[in-house]
């Protein structure tokens, strides 16, 4: 068996892409992946393959990033042909052969409908492929409803109850700090484990500052009195609006304040004429989770989330 990239040649790469994605897995037609291309977020040398001596495919994965990453972000697509034996061994060394050349071991996003452990055939796609991620070193497991907000939905309008204001960055990164204590965001805690609370806001700063959003997007959050509350902000992927980043400080948690911040993301999406919001939070977030549903957000599908423990 071998293990490598798709080249540049129009036919190597045609041939790639034409592969068929066969099994209850969503994962992306030949038209999108054509489409990712050409948008240069799948590229040639992150395609790889698994072929038997014959040259056969057994095997594909395909990583995703941004248009100007130097490095694909995250896994999108693994495939194993139905005929293989052991499909989270070929898949572990897929994976691994693609982490050696990048470099890095990005994180595989699963995209599931609600449900999927209820539907067997789906359940054991997932199980190798949790096996063979793991076994490439994407040990780390986060379960993430993934939600969406139509104009149907509606807005809240302001209660007052909170003042909004543009912050400067150095009060942006001491919220982020304040933010991150006893935070129940599960990528959150793990990250704390490995650096300090400053250093995982300059990080997170730097991600959202990243991000197709504006700058000027961003709001921090206060009482009529001054006293801060939480952070605002707004962002978008390379497809849509959606909610990046918001929360409350802990001294102020548990009065209902999140609706409020909530309610101006989208107040401010809405308004710029956002068709559609997206929106992700873990599964065991359950306060975060139902203000998504009290404003009107939507589940639209389970995001299983598996990733390197390590930097």
């Amino acid at each position: 068996m071998f293990f490598r990239a798709v080249t540049a040649d129009p036919a190597d790469l045609d041939r790639a892409v034409a592969h068929p994605a066969d099994g209850p897995v969503p994962a992306l037609t030949t038209e999108r992946i054509r489409e990712e291309l050409a948008g240069n977020r799948i590229r040639p040398e992150w395609i790889w393959l698994a072929e038997d001596g014959d040259g056969r495919i057994l095997a594909r994965a395909l990583w995703w990033g941004r248009a100007d990453s130097e490095r694909p972000v995250a896994l999108d697509c693994l495939q194993v042909g139905a005929g293989v034996a052991d499909p989270a061994a070929v898949a572990a060394g897929l994976l691994e052969a693609g982490h050696a050349a990048f470099g890095k071991r990005p994180g595989y996003n699963l995209s599931l409908p609600r449900g999927w452990r209820d539907e067997p055939e789906l359940a054991a796609a997932v199980t190798w492929r949790q096996e063979a991620a793991a076994g490439a070193g994407l040990t780390r497991e986060i379960e993430r409803l993934r939600y969406e907000w139509t104009p149907d939905a509606g807005t809240a309008e302001p209660t007052g109850r909170l003042v909004f204001r543009e912050g400067t960055d150095e009060e942006m990164l001491e919220a982020f700090v304040r933010l991150s204590r006893d935070s129940l965001d599960l990528a959150t805690q793990h990250e704390l484990l490995l650096m300090d609370a400053e250093q995982l806001a300059r990080e997170d700063f730097d991600f959202y500052l990243d991000c197709p959003g504006e700058r000027s997007w961003w709001r921090l959050a206060h009482l009529p009195d001054g006293r801060l509350v939480g952070l605002a902000i707004p962002s978008a992927t390379p497809y849509h609006r959606n909610v990046g980043y918001l929360g409350v400080v802990p001294e102020q948690r548990g009065q209902g304040l999140i609706d409020e911040i909530l309610g101006e993301i989208t107040r401010f999406h809405a308004a710029e004429g956002a068709e559609r919001i997206t929106a992700t939070t873990d599964t065991v977030n359950v306060p975060m989770a139902a203000a998504f549903e009290r404003a009107g957000y939507e589940v639209t599908e389970i995001r299983l989330v598996l990733e390197s423990p390590g930097r």
